[in-house]
């Protein structure tokens, strides 16, 4: 039986590992996926002295970037973006690294998009910000990143006023700040200027309505969750497993 699987740390809650057993179930397909739980990516190559049938995985936080140095090759739009989210074992068992999450934000944000989400902000910076900012990129939406971290061409947070939220009116959180069991947590950007024109999308699916997402509805915002992201990146990697 072919076995398809995520690498992460910490992934019981993942998504993917029920998204595509249910799928396999539903399309008789005979493969199963798991999850590879690993401590440290240093235990990457590990996985394949133990299971000689893995024919794709999925790559998450914390070693979207991590992943890369133990790749044999990397599509193009995975090197642009500096991250990895999927993995395709070649038939000579080589690997190749690609990212899907710009392809499946790209699909989900689109929908929504009116003539007066310009300007965007990204809270966050890491793997999946890149990937993010390569959409937007795609877009021809300019955007800057807010961090804990701040530098000359990265916001901090509390740098931002009031007139960042009515420059800025696409918000994208791309920090797990929120996510379950943490639910009561959300970036500390000044809610209290969100109203009917902002678009707020938050790539946690879990809960599926966050903290951030309810105070920006409180402010008659519109808010997204990231659960139509992960389906969309997840038939690209399917595809890409069986191309």
């Amino acid at each position: 039986m072919n076995i398809f699987g995520l690498i992460g740390k910490n992934i019981d809650y993942s998504f993917s590992r029920n998204y595509f057993n249910n799928k396999f179930k539903a399309e008789g397909i005979s493969a199963t996926y798991k999850n590879f739980d690993l401590s440290d990516i240093q235990e990457f190559p590990d996985i394949f002295k133990n299971t000689s049938e893995i024919k794709g995985l999925n790559v998450t936080i914390p070693y979207k970037k991590e992943i890369i140095s133990y790749l044999d090759h990397l599509d193009p739009i995975a090197r642009e973006i500096g991250a990895v989210n999927t993995i395709k074992i070649n038939d000579d068992k080589s690997l190749t690294g690609y990212n899907t999450d710009y392809y499946g934000f790209l699909g989900a944000l689109k929908p929504y998009l009116r003539s007066h989400h310009t300007k965007a902000l990204i809270l966050g910076t890491g793997g999946a910000s890149k990937a993010v900012a390569y959409a937007l990129k795609l877009l021809n939406i300019p955007f800057k990143f807010v961090s804990r971290t701040p530098s000359p061409e990265i916001y901090s947070y509390p740098s931002l006023s009031q007139q960042h939220l009515e420059d800025y009116q696409l918000i994208i959180n791309c920090t797990p700040l929120g996510t379950h069991p943490q639910t009561s947590q959300y970036p500390p950007i000044p809610v209290e200027f969100l109203n009917s024109h902002h678009l707020i999308f938050d790539l946690i699916y879990n809960p599926a309505t966050t903290r951030l997402m309810q105070l920006g509805l409180n402010n008659k915002a519109t808010a997204l969750n990231g659960y139509r992201m992960l389906q969309l990146q997840a038939e690209k990697a399917w595809e890409i497993w069986n191309s």
